[in-house]
């Protein structure tokens, strides 16, 4: 199970920091990620951080989107910085192991100009 919190609603230029804990596994396994869907968009691949620890981005939030990790509280974390208009989507938490997806519900962020 994963539960994704931290959203809001800020100004172009500001910060959010998403977390998903996670529960129902072992947390060290899985590979995690955040996506996002804007409005009227597909839904599309923001940050992952594999199960080694290496992480990967889209481009279009490389230099401004951090992924980490607590293992010991089993929580994925994305830290948002210079955020844009653009950036306005609901972000949903991923975890991945051997071919299998789970999903957590999306948390809503609002970039305003």
């Amino acid at each position: 199970q994963l539960q994704a919190s931290g959203g809001g609603s800020v100004e172009a230029g500001g910060s959010l920091r998403l977390s998903c804990a996670f529960s129902g596994g072992t947390f060290g396994s899985f590979g995690m990620g955040w996506f996002r869907q804007a409005p009227g968009k597909e839904r599309e691949f923001v940050a992952a951080i594999l199960y080694r620890g290496g992480t990967y981005y889209a481009d279009s939030v490389k230099g401004r989107f951090t992924i980490s990790r607590d293992i010991a509280r089993k929580t994925v974390y994305l830290q948002m910085n210079s955020l844009k208009p653009d950036d306005t989507a609901v972000y949903y938490c991923n975890a991945e192991r051997q071919g299998s997806n789970y999903w957590g519900q999306g948390t809503q962020v609002t970039v305003s100009s």
